[in-house]
Parts: structure tokens; C-alpha cells; sequence
């Protein structure tokens, strides 16, 4: 039944009979209502977010939702939430660990790390230095370093008309206070020598500038001596001072005085014939100019006065021994020949120039022959300031080991190659060819007095050609049939070194000041009289030389003469045998310290430089003709 309502619609009236239908009604909408609502949920199931899936799910649902694994995407990838946190924990920690130490250590300031200490030989070589600087004549630089030494021999010189400026200069040659130009012409070749191939190991212990010093020292001198600026010179000026045996006028000898006080007459030699004074002297010069390549004007200054001089000595007229019957010079520093000395002085003069004139000189079968070089005489094996040979054949073995020149000079480089060998061969004790004392010195002087000056050559030309038989790649030579080692050369260098700086029966070290124990009454003018300020008389000063006391004044470095064949050392200032020191001598022990020294952390020697002024032994090849073009 219905009745109208003032909304204007159907007023719907129950009675008792629509109960009935109104519970089915809600029945049937109930039914309707569950199927809805199970269509909706299916229809929306994969698309309801996690607060819609919650109204949906009943309280047990909900609670494994909360723990349900949770993910983060990172954009290129999803990954867990936890492993994602533990992943970022780990980098902090490392970073905290590892990288911040890092990072304050890379930026504290930068410290160069230690040197390695310096070995004995390190230490020997700068105390063997500075012989030279206390054997300065001259006036001395104010950084000489030698407190007891002055300037000295400021009128040498005087007497004589053709040199401006004088003869004033140059060093001493030993005890005395004479300036003998044949010794000391040796002593700067080998200085050379020693700068050129170990130029790096001098740097390392910073003594280059110091070692090229005295080597310039020495050259301003001897280039004093004769006409430098001429193309060919009549005579050289070879000796200052000196004295005559059984002179009982003032000189060198028959005084006790120290250098500053000199206050006789020191005469000089002049040599119009020497051609081994102007070879050794050509040798000096050439060698130095290599020396001093950094230096362009001073090296051809060098490189022209080196020509100058061994045109002199090759000089047909002047061709005999510069101390032939000169009795201020024959006593003491003899010359035995010249022909050593060319081929000495021609090696060098073809290292500084290039020319391939002096090579072929140097090797000439003449030359070898007159200086006996080749043949197989002990004395021969002995380098020294009268013999160059073996270092001339060493010297020239360089050339065949590095630049393999070929014809013609294959054949005599490679006689003197296998000569070297044989020198080589000689200086080990299983050869039997010198005689060894019993505390382990070979004795290269057979048994005569000074034989340390020998000793300390014959280590260097040792070290020396293992050094170029390592550069070259060889690990040894050949005696005869058997096969020496490079070490084996290597261990007698060290022996007889080791027995100079003190590994010997005496306990003594025979280079002054250093080790524990070393000569202190050494024959030596400068260093036996206090530098007090009196001046001692000629004959006065020879109670500083005949007392018992040690010198006052130590020089530093200087090694002497040395002990006998029973090792046996006798430490008496007037026993010059034992005690005195030479130029040359020391030149020897600063070479061969040089070539052992370990320090520089590096051994071998400057395989190049030393040709740097030779040209190519060969034409170059002609460049490729242009391309073809139709």
C-alpha cells in the first residue's frame, strides 16, 4: 500500500504480512552483498596498497605484516634494508680505519729519507782528498780547509823571463817542497780518469766539485809551464825548487823548513827535450778537458794545450827521457822511457778530440814493442808514474769492449785486451806471479820500499776492468784455460785495500787519520813544524824532523810509503821509506777508494761519456731515395 508524502514520491506503508518479505528481502541482500563484496576484493587484490590490504586481513594478517622484510630501491637496483645498513656501517668503519690514516699520512710534510752510512771506503776517500789540498803551493783559497798550511812559493818562478806572472801554483810533491811536473802530471791523469767514469759516485758523496778543484788546481799549473797559446814550444819549464845530491847549499833537502818560510833559492828546470814530460803532460790536460766538458772555454783551453805538448814530445828532435842527465830530476823521478807515454798520451788525445790520428798511433805495433808493453815481464804487470802500459792497454781496451772499431785496429786493441787479462791474471796469488808477504800484501815492487803506491794503483785498474767487463756483459775472463770470475778480481781489490786501511799484522791503518791507528811521525816538512809563528832557521827546523814526538800538524789522508816485505812498519819521521807521502801515491789510493766505494747504493761506471767527442767510426747510410712517381 502507498500513499503519497509531501516530497512527492511514494510513501511505502508495512503491515504484517511484508516481515516475512522484508527478512527475505535482507537475506537475499546479505547473499548479494557477500558476492559484491567477494568480486571487489578479486578485482582489486593486486592493486590495493598496504593500508587498503589491512582493512582487509584480520589481526593475525596484520601482525605478520609488520614483520615482513622491508627493501629499498636504489634506482638501477632493490636491495634489503638491513643489508643496505650493514653495507654502509662496513664502509665507516673502514674509511675510519684504513682511509682517514692514509689520508693524515699523505698529508704530513714529506721528509727525504737517510743516506745509507758511508762504508770505509767513503770514509778513506775524503780524508785521501784532502792531501792534496794541504800539498797546495801557491796563494791558497780561503776554503782550502788546511788550518796549518799559508800561501807559499809566491816567487817561483821569478827566474825566468818568458812566463808572465811566474810559475807559482801547483803542488808538492811529497816531504819536500819541490814541484816536479812528471809525478804530478800522473797524479792529475788519474784524477781524471777516476772523474770520468765515476763521476756519479763522486756526486753521491758530494766531493765532485771538491776532486774537480784539484784537478784544476793542477792544470792552471802545469799549463803555466810552457807557451799554452802556441801551436809548437822549444822547451817546458818541468820541475820548481829540488835539490842536487851531496849539495850542501840551501834547498829542498838539505832545509827543514816549512813551505811558507822557504827562503832560499829554488831554481827551475828547463827541458828542451822530454818526450815522455810532454806525452804524460799531454795525458793531464786532454783528460781534464773531458773533465771539464761542462765548461767550454776552459776544456778547449785544456784541449789546446794538450796538442801544444805532445807536439813537443813527438817531435822528431826532441824524442829521449826528459831526465836524461839532469841531475836536479835523475835521482829521483827518473824516467825508464817515453814510448809508454804514447801510448798513454795518444789514448787520451783521441778521447778529447776524436781525431783518429792519435788512435792509430796508440796502436801502432811500434809503440808496444819499443815499451815492451806485450811482453810477458813482471815489472810490466806494475802500474806506476814511470810505467803507464797497463793502463794505457786498459784504457784502450775500453774502446774495443764499447765501440768495437773493427779494421785496422782490431788486431793490436785485442792484443792489448788479452795483455790486460793477463795483468789481471798476475795480480792473483794462485798464479804465483809476485811474491806475497805472510799478513797478505802482494808485492808488486819486488820487495823494495814504498810498494803501497803500487798496491793501491793495481786495485784500481782491477776494479776498474771488472767494472768494464760487467758493462759489457761478461761475467769474467779467462787464465789460460780456466774461467775467472768477476768476483774473484773484485776480492783482491777489497784484500789489498783492506790491508792499507788497517786489516794487516801491524793493526795499522796507513792513510793518517783514519781508523784508530796510523802513522803520526809521517817525513813531512809542513806537518813536523808547529804553526806558531816562528819561523825556523834551514838547519834549525831539523829538530822538528829528528824528535821523537808526533807531527803537530796532522795531514790528513796522506798514505805512506808503507811496510816492508815482513809487514813490518817502522813509524820514524826520518826513515822516508816507511813514512813518506807522494802525490802520485795518493792519487792511486783516491782511485781506487772511488772505484770501491758502495755508498751511492749503484757500482759500474759511466759507460758513455767518455766518447762523447768521437764521431761515428762509420759512414752513416745514405738516406732512401724519394718515392717513385710516374
Amino acid at each position: 500500500m502507498y500513499a503519497a508524502n509531501h516530497w512527492g514520491g511514494s510513501l511505502e506503508i508495512a503491515s504484517e504480512n511484508d516481515h516475512e518479505d522484508r527478512n527475505g528481502r535482507n537475506k537475499n541482500m546479505e547473499d548479494m552483498d557477500k558476492a559484491s563484496l567477494y568480486n571487489a576484493q578479486s578485482q582489486y587484490s593486486g592493486t590495493l596498497d598496504q593500508t587498503q590490504q589491512s582493512w582487509l586481513l584480520d589481526p593475525n594478517d596484520a601482525s605478520r605484516k609488520k614483520n615482513k622484510t622491508r627493501y629499498v630501491d636504489l634506482g638501477c637496483i632493490v636491495v634489503k634494508r638491513k643489508a643496505l645498513k650493514w653495507t654502509l656501517i662496513a664502509v665507516l668503519v673502514a674509511f675510519l680505519v684504513i682511509g682517514l690514516p692514509v689520508i693524515i699520512v699523505k698529508s704530513l710534510p714529506k721528509h727525504k729519507s737517510r743516506p745509507p752510512p758511508p762504508d770505509q771506503y767513503t770514509e778513506a776517500l775524503h780524508k785521501a782528498l784532502l792531501f792534496f789540498n794541504a800539498q797546495k803551493s801557491g796563494k791558497l783559497p780561503k776554503n782550502n780547509g788546511i788550518k796549518w798550511r799559508g800561501n807559499s812559493g809566491l816567487q817561483d818562478g821569478s827566474d825566468v823571463t818568458d812566463v808572465k806572472g811566474g810559475l807559482v801554483g801547483g803542488y808538492y810533491d811529497a816531504g819536500d817542497n819541490t814541484k816536479f811536473n812528471f809525478p804530478m802530471s800522473f797524479a792529475m791523469t788519474m784524477l781524471s780518469w777516476s772523474v770520468i767514469e765515476y763521476e756519479h759516485k763522486y756526486k753521491f758523496v758530494k766531493e765532485y766539485d771538491h776532486a774537480r778543484d784539484l784537478i784544476k788546481w793542477g792544470t792552471d799549473y802545469l799549463l803555466r809551464t810552457f807557451n799554452s797559446s802556441a801551436s809548437k814550444i822549444d822547451h817546458i819549464y818541468g820541475q820548481v825548487g829540488g835539490s842536487q845530491n851531496a849539495s850542501t847549499t840551501p834547498d829542498d833537502h838539505t832545509c827543514w823548513e816549512r813551505p811558507e818560510d822557504m827562503d832560499y833559492k829554488r831554481p827551475t828546470q828547463r827541458i828542451t827535450s822530454g818526450a815522455d814530460l810532454g806525452g804524460e803532460m799531454a795525458a793531464a790536460l786532454a783528460s781534464a778537458s773531458i773533465v771539464f766538458r761542462d765548461d767550454v772555454a776552459y776544456s778547449k783551453k785544456l784541449v789546446q794545450g794538450a796538442a801544444t805538448v805532445w807536439t813537443f814530445a813527438r817531435d822528431s828532435g826532441k824524442r829521449s827521457r826528459y831526465s836524461r842527465g839532469n841531475l836536479f830530476i835523475e835521482p829521483y823521478y827518473n824516467s825508464t822511457g817515453y814510448y809508454d807515454e804514447y801510448m798513454w798520451g795518444g789514448a787520451w788525445m783521441y778521447y778529447a778530440t776524436g781525431n783518429i790520428s792519435y788512435l792509430s798511433l796508440a796502436t801502432n805495433a811500434g809503440i808496444p814493442k819499443h815499451a815492451k808493453s806485450l811482453m810477458d815481464i813482471p815489472s810490466q804487470r806494475v802500474l806506476s808514474w814511470d810505467n803507464k802500459s797497463p793502463a794505457a792497454m786498459l784504457l784502450l781496451t775500453r774502446i774495443r769492449l764499447f765501440l768495437n772499431p773493427g779494421y785496422p785496429y782490431e788486431a793490436m786493441l785485442s792484443s792489448y785486451h788479452n795483455a790486460t787479462s793477463l795483468t789481471m791474471c798476475s795480480y792473483l796469488r794462485q798464479y804465483q806471479v809476485f811474491n806475497w808477504t805472510k799478513g797478505g800484501m802482494i808485492q808488486l815492487n819486488q820487495g823494495q820500499a814504498q810498494n803501497l803506491q803500487h798496491v793501491a794503483n793495481a786495485v784500481f785498474l782491477a776494479s776498474l776492468y771488472a767494472d768494464y767487463l760487467d758493462a759489457a756483459d761478461l761475467p769474467g775472463w779467462k787464465c789460460g784455460s780456466t774461467f775467472i770470475p768477476l768476483v774473484k778480481l773484485r776480492e783482491f781489490a777489497t784484500s789489498q785495500m783492506d790491508y792499507i786501511l788497517g786489516k794487516n799484522p801491524m793493526n795499522m791503518s796507513y792513510v793518517v787519520g783514519f781508523g784508530k791507528k796510523y802513522p803520526t811521525h809521517v817525513h813531512h816538512r809542513g806537518a813536523s813544524i808547529p804553526n806558531n809563528n816562528v819561523k825556523y832557521s834551514c838547519k834549525g827546523g831539523f829538530k822538528w824532523m829528528s824528535t821523537g814526538k808526533p807531527n803537530p800538524n796532522t795531514i790528513t789522508g796522506a798514505m805512506v810509503g808503507g811496510p816492508d816485505r815482513f809487514d813490518k812498519y817502522r813509524d820514524v819521521r826520518s826513515n822516508y821509506s816507511y813514512t813518506e807521502a807522494t802525490l802520485a801515491g795518493n792519487a792511486g789510493l783516491v782511485v781506487a777508494l772511488v772505484s770501491l766505494t758502495a755508498t751511492a747504493g749503484t757500482n759500474g761506471i759511466d759507460k758513455n761519456s767518455i766518447f762523447n767527442a768521437i764521431p761515428p767510426l762509420y759512414p752513416t747510410a745514405p738516406p732512401p731515395p724519394p718515392p717513385w712517381k710516374p
